[in-house]
């Protein structure tokens, strides 16, 4: 039999001139925006260029490759002087055009990049933004779902996963059952991470007997490949194809039982990620294992989130007493 029925067929000359042409037309930013990897990155790279092409007047890529430090500049004194955007904001801004530009340099579509010599705004490196729950208040969390009903087991499982694990609500929401597993005896819970990495990590016996009391009121605990945490009534978003929660109402979640005990604002479910790093840390673990746990690829990140050197029963306003 000919060796050559095994091959594909041959593609024809002008459709794979075709195609080669359809692959030179794809402009040079929208290949620089594909190869982001994280679908958030994507889409506040996208976000972060549209600002700066709005606030220039800018409407074509032709314009776009005119642009010098100068312009650059300006986007950066109106971002601080006239919305007064947070000092990460601007960062964060300035470097999705600096890769932008980087990119279009690489392959020659750019003579230079305009945003390299443009100084960044200082942002303070030791502390982050995300409040963290107290010890009491996190107790208090972890109890406040309802234990007789199949909404209140499933709450109380994800709070003890953003607690006591300290994942991220994506990846609450992406867990499947079979990810609960024991690995040398001990409970355990595989993740995918930003990037798609996998990681099998060791989790709180008191977070494991959560999980598995909803497993057992739900109904699906030997469906492995299914999502651990499913909708109750719905999602307000339209349902995942595949039955996962959506991450915002896990977030919507962790707000309405913050309310119920008390804390009307400035938390989320970020903030179980704060809560934990510190709990942990001060409870006596390394700053490494912490970072793993977290999935942090930078122990300065896993920093941002301590919040042991906040004190505010020590601060000097209560020494202020007239």
């Amino acid at each position: 039999m000919p060796d050559s029925l095994y091959l594909p067929a041959p593609v024809p000359r002008p459709v794979l001139l075709s195609r080669l042409d359809q692959l030179a037309a794809i402009p040079e930013e929208e290949i620089w925006l594909a190869k982001r990897e994280s679908a958030q990155t994507r889409r506040a790279y996208r976000l972060d260029v549209r600002h700066f092409m709005a606030a220039l007047g800018i409407t074509s890529t032709d314009l776009l490759l005119q642009v010098d430090n100068r312009a650059v500049i300006a986007w950066k004194r109106m971002q601080c002087e006239q919305e007064g955007a947070a000092p990460s904001t601007v960062r964060r801004r300035l470097a999705a055009l600096s890769s932008l530009f980087k990119h279009l340099v690489t392959h020659g579509a750019a003579s230079r990049n305009p945003v390299v010599d443009v100084d960044r705004p200082a942002i303070d490196r030791n502390a982050g933004s995300t409040a963290a729950f107290s010890k009491a208040d996190a107790r208090r969390l972890l109890d406040a779902p309802p234990a007789n009903t199949l909404s209140g087991l499933r709450d109380r499982a994800i709070l003890a996963v953003g607690l006591q694990v300290g994942f991220r609500r994506a990846e609450i929401a992406a867990l499947k059952v079979g990810d609960l597993h024991q690995n040398r005896g001990l409970d355990a819970l595989r993740v995918v991470r930003k990037c798609g990495r996998r990681e099998s990590l060791a989790i709180n016996p008191q977070a494991a007997q959560s999980i598995r009391a909803y497993l057992e009121a739900a109904g699906h605990g030997d469906q492995h490949d299914a999502p651990l945490f499913r909708p109750v009534r719905g999602n307000a978003r339209p349902l995942d194809p595949a039955g996962r929660m959506d991450p915002g109402a896990i977030d919507r979640m962790v707000r309405k039982y913050a309310a119920q005990i008390g804390l009307t604002r400035g938390y989320s479910a970020h903030s179980m990620r704060a809560t934990f790093i510190t709990t942990a840390l001060e409870n006596g673990a390394q700053l490494e294992d912490v970072q793993k746990a977290a999935g942090h690829r930078d122990p300065s990140t896993t920093k941002l989130y301590d919040r042991r050197g906040y004190n505010p029963e020590r601060a000097a306003s209560f020494f202020a007493t007239y």
